[in-house]
């Protein structure tokens, strides 16, 4: 009888790390670093996050839309300077073209957190859900750094990276 617990607890396990290593190891070739968002200050109504979106396969990808439970409306934007004035653009979709990266950070692409529904907080964390037209949805954990943090000279937080699985 003991012999049979034993081989059924062994055989569960097994089966239970099998399925955490399918979520773990999904076939997407799209991998997302070191997303992460700037601290808002109490009553802000807009955040925004960055991250660099790497595509390791063959064929390109696009980023066609990205969700959050933390605002109303999350988007993805672009900054561009136009006549010396600097602005921001909303766009429907970014290109992770093969075997390259998009890089979302500040003065560039970044998802637009629109109507918060609290401060970030820095030292917190919120998940945010981007959807690829390819590798289909890949949910991460979005670090929140210092109000007015900023990127390294190499266009990456210098922070660990978030965790990452795909729905």
């Amino acid at each position: 009888m003991k012999a049979l617990i034993i081989a059924v607890s062994l055989a569960l396990s097994l089966a239970s790390a099998a399925t955490a290593h399918a979520q773990a190891a999904p076939a997407s070739t799209i991998e997302i670093m070191a997303p992460w968002a700037r601290a808002t200050p109490g009553g802000a109504r807009n955040g925004a996050a960055y991250m660099t979106i790497l595509n390791k396969g063959k064929e390109a990808d696009r980023l066609v839309a990205v969700s959050t439970t933390v605002a109303k409306t999350a988007e993805m934007h672009r900054t561009e300077t136009e006549n010396g004035i600097m602005k921001m653009l909303a766009v429907d979709a970014v290109d992770v073209r093969a075997g390259s990266q998009a890089v979302f950070k500040p003065g560039g692409y970044h998802v637009m957190l629109m109507d918060l529904k609290q401060p970030l907080v820095e030292g917190e964390s919120f998940p945010m859900t981007l959807t690829f037209e390819k590798a289909g949805k890949i949910t991460v954990t979005v670090k929140v750094q210092k109000m007015g943090a900023a990127e390294d000279n190499m266009g990456h937080m210098q922070q660990d990276m978030g965790n990452m699985k795909t729905e």
